[in-house]
Parts: structure tokens; C-alpha cells; sequence
């Protein structure tokens, strides 16, 4: 029986597909996505060495992970994406694994670093909204809600959230950085100098899962391959575009920090709005309305980006679950009207509410709960293209056959090579995530966890490896449930 050949269920479900997405749609869908202003504050705590490790990595990670993955997702176009992908090369025991590790980082994410950021700016900067109060339980539910509903509804309604945030994204950045320059003609700027931007291997530790976090996923679209119109053509464009894109979207504003906000009074969880506040200034009386505009802008944001992983994750376990690698196909049902996976949809909303009531126990900080959950959502992300990056190089090699109308131009041997450097990049990442401070004491750097974390050790290793071993248990009895839909393919 070929492998690669999709389970009847799954067959069936790919018939509810509609062809919805353009290149337009891709291009801002991954935008959304992919640009996370959560991790703007964040990455600047390392500050002015951020800048240089974002640089460094942009260019031996980001373009030949773009390369690889813009080659795979025009040749290798059935909806699913990482989960095909890593099924086609290593088998569907492989496939689970990576889609369960990609699928659930969206809900975690969403219910823990997203919703706590977009809480803390409405407390922040419109409204009072204490941490723990009932307000704040409320809000943060109903966002959570939001972005679950935006993954619902059809495609083509959906899909216009997350492509009216990642042009509104594309504002606020854009209006932040030319707003620096004014601000920096009439007030100056924090004096930085060369040897604040020298790399250290405390800030590699320290900001390479972040980066690595920031720019992965330009593949993601793949989830919905079979909802594209002509994924051969629009993918490895919308990935060169939305790519390059990032990458400005990441220095040009990291920048913009470190010049005028004070590395000691950057905060993970606000870093963006505290420098937009003070560049602000330079409107006069209008300050304060731009700012509340801003901040408005900020959260729809923020719900945009949640609703575009939402919509692109769930798809990932849904054809996994379709394919008999999960829950016996339970959650591999599309609607036949809507065309979406309703039941993962829900499944996203029960896990990301699930995780945020036990975050929200964790620590009455929000900045200490932000950097943990972040930490979490960063550690199962990275930990998923442990296998899809793998899988990508192996593809090219054991489907010679398979049309490519986009080929890097490079042997196979040079293929494996790009590969080899994207794995080594995000191994790293993945063991600082999840270890962290084990690498800094091996090399006999200071680090005090505490003061990094505003947890605890224990507390953050309760969570972190607590989270993961839950996710092994969900994994291997969600593959064992699927057996009867695999059938003889195994």
C-alpha cells in the first residue's frame, strides 16, 4: 500500500475544500501570522545584540529555510502541509508527532502570551482591567472565543481577519518607525555604540528561540493546500515576499526600541507600546488619541494573528485525524458547508481556555506569565520542525519524480547541506527553550533564573516539561485510537 496515498476519510473530507485563497490572500494570511508583535518587546530585552543576532539569523536561517520550504510546498500540495510532508517521509507515526507539536502550539500561544498581551494593553492603555479580576477573565475568554469563531466560518469570510490585521499590522509598524525618526530629530536617541551591538553567547541563548520563533512558519499556508488556487505558483512567491517582508517588520522596529526606550525599562510584555507612547509625543495634543487608537489597533492585532494560526493549525490535525493519526478521525471532519474543521476549531478553543486558566494559577504576574507561556508555545513549535525539516530534505531525494515548479538550484548533496543548517539552528533553539540556563551554565555565564523568568525553576519546568509530557500522552493515545482508519496502511 503507498504510504503517501490518504486514508478513504480523508479523501472524502478534501471534497469540502473550496479553492478560496489567491496569492493576495496567502501573502497577508502568512503576515498575519507569521509577524508576531509579541515577540518585538520580548527579543529587544537582549538589546542592542538582539538587532545583530536578528540580522545574523536572517541570513543562515531564514533564507535557507525559505528556500527548502518554497520548493516542498509548490511540489508537495495536499491540504495538511507539515503533516503530509513529515507522512510522505518518515510514515504517519512521524506525521502525528509533528502535527500534533505544530497544531498545539496555536491554542497555547493564543490562550497564554496573546491574550495576556492584549489584556495587559487594554488595562494599559483604555481601560481598567485588574489581573484576575472577573473583567479580566472575561476578556481574555472572549478573546480566545473570537479567534476560534474567525476559524469557523467559511474560508472566504474568515480569511479577510487576518488580511485586514496584517495590512493594519503593516500601519502601526510602519507609522511607529517614521514616527521614531521625527522623535529622534527633535528629542535625540539613547546612545548606543558598536560594542553594544557585539553578539555574546548570553544573548544567542537567550534571543535565538525567539528569532527562530519569529521566522518560522512562511510554510504554514500548506495546512490549506487544497484550498489554494494555484499553490505551484503562489506559494514559493508568497513565501520569497512575506519573508523578506518580516524581516523589516522585525529590524526596522527592534531598532526603533533600542533607540529611544531605555534597555532597562523595556518590558517583554509591552515593549512595542511603551516605545510608540513615547515617540507619540511629538503630536502634541493628539498624543493621547493616537495612542488609544493605537492600542485599539494593537489588540485587533493580536486577535487577527491568533484567528490566522488558528485557521492554518487546525487544518494541520484535522487531516491528521482525517489520515488515522489521531483520534480515529473523530476530529477529522470538515463541514460540508463551511468547509472548515469545526471540531479541531472547538478542540483549539477547550485547550487554549484550558491553558490560560492554569497559566493565570502559575503567577499573579502578567509579565512572568507572558514569558513562560511564550517560552512553552516557542519550545512546541521549534520541537515540530525537528521532524519537518528533516522531512523536506528527504522528500527531494525519495520522490525524485515528483514536478517541482520551483527547484533551489542546487545538487541534492546542497539541499541536505541548507537543511543541515536550518535543523542545527532550530536544535538549538529547542534545547535553550525547554533547558534553559543549562547551556550558559556549561559555558560558565551567569544567569539567574529567577530574575530572567519571574518564576521559579521549578515552577517553570512544572509547566514546561508538564505541558510536553501531556502532549506525549495525547499523542500516542490519539495514534492508537486512529488504528481502525489507517486500516492496512501502516
Amino acid at each position: 500500500m503507498d504510504s503517501r496515498a490518504p486514508t478513504e476519510l480523508a479523501h472524502e473530507q478534501q471534497r469540502h475544500l473550496k479553492k478560496v485563497l489567491g496569492r493576495f490572500d496567502l501573502l497577508f494570511l502568512i503576515i498575519a501570522a507569521v509577524v508576531g508583535l509579541e515577540t518585538l518587546g520580548q527579543v529587544s530585552l537582549f538589546g542592542a545584540q538582539a538587532l545583530t543576532w536578528a540580522l545574523v539569523l536572517a541570513i543562515v536561517f531564514l533564507i535557507p529555510y525559505a528556500l527548502i520550504f518554497a520548493e516542498v510546498g509548490a511540489a508537495f500540495r495536499e491540504e495538511g502541509g507539515a503533516y503530509t510532508w513529515v507522512r510522505d517521509a518518515f510514515g504517519r507515526g512521524a506525521g502525528a508527532i509533528a502535527a500534533l507539536l505544530t497544531w498545539v502550539t496555536q491554542p497555547v500561544w493564543v490562550g497564554g502570551s496573546i491574550a495576556l498581551l492584549a489584556a495587559e494593553t487594554v488595562n494599559t492603555y483604555l481601560v481598567p482591567l485588574r489581573n484576575g479580576s472577573p473583567a479580566d477573565y472575561v476578556f481574555k475568554l472572549v478573546f480566545i472565543w473570537v479567534t476560534v469563531v474567525a476559524a469557523i466560518v467559511s474560508l472566504k469570510r474568515g480569511k479577510w481577519l487576518p488580511t485586514v490585521g496584517a495590512i493594519l499590522k503593516l500601519v502601526v509598524l510602519g507609522l511607529f518607525v517614521v514616527t521614531t525618526i521625527v522623535y529622534a530629530v527633535q528629542h535625540g536617541v539613547i546612545g548606543l555604540s558598536a560594542g553594544d551591538f557585539s553578539p555574546t553567547l548570553l544573548g544567542l541563548f537567550g534571543s535565538a528561540p525567539i528569532l527562530l520563533f519569529a521566522y518560522l512558519g512562511f510554510e504554514s499556508s500548506n495546512s490549506a493546500a487544497g484550498e489554494m488556487r494555484d499553490p505551484t505558483r503562489d506559494v514559493p512567491v508568497s513565501i520569497a515576499r512575506s519573508s523578506i517582508t518580516a524581516v523589516f517588520c522585525y529590524l526596522l522596529p527592534i531598532l526603533a526600541i533600542l533607540l529611544v526606550v531605555d534597555k532597562d525599562k523595556i518590558t517583554g510584555i509591552g515593549g512595542l507600546l511603551e516605545a510608540v507612547r513615547l515617540v507619540y509625543s511629538v503630536y502634541g495634543a493628539a498624543a493621547q488619541t493616537l495612542l488609544t487608537i493605537t492600542a485599539v489597533g494593537f489588540v485587533f492585532i493580536l486577535m487577527s494573528q491568533g484567528a490566522s494560526w488558528m485557521i492554518i493549525s487546525d487544518r494541520v490535525q484535522a487531516i491528521a485525524a482525517a489520515d488515522g493519526a489521531f483520534f480515529g478521525g473523530f476530529f477529522g471532519r470538515f463541514h460540508p458547508r463551511l468547509g472548515t474543521p469545526v471540531r479541531v476549531n472547538l478542540l483549539s478553543g477547550v485547550v487554549s481556555t484550558t491553558f490560560l486558566l492554569v497559566a493565570m494559577q502559575m503567577s499573579g504576574d502578567n509579565v512572568a506569565v507572558f514569558a513562560v507561556v511564550l517560552s512553552i508555545s516557542i519550545s512546541t513549535f521549534l520541537l515540530s520542525y525537528l521532524l519537518v525539516i528533516p522531512a523536506a530534505v528527504r522528500l527531494r531525494w525519495r520522490y525524485p519524480d515528483v514536478e517541482r515548479p520551483f527547484r533551489v538550484p542546487v545538487t541534492d548533496g546542497g539541499f541536505a547541506v541548507l537543511g543541515a543548517l536550518s535543523f542545527a539552528w532550530v536544535l538549538l533553539g529547542s534545547w535553550v527553550t525547554v533547558f534553559p540556563g543549562s547551556l550558559e551554565a556549561l559555558f560558565g555565564l551567569d544567569y539567574d533564573f529567577r530574575a530572567q523568568w519571574g518564576v521559579s525553576r521549578t515552577q517553570f519546568e512544572a509547566l514546561t516539561l508538564g505541558t510536553l509530557a501531556a502532549l506525549l500522552v495525547l499523542g500516542v493515545v490519539g495514534y492508537l485510537r486512529g488504528a481502525r482508519i489507517r486500516g492496512a496502511r501502516d
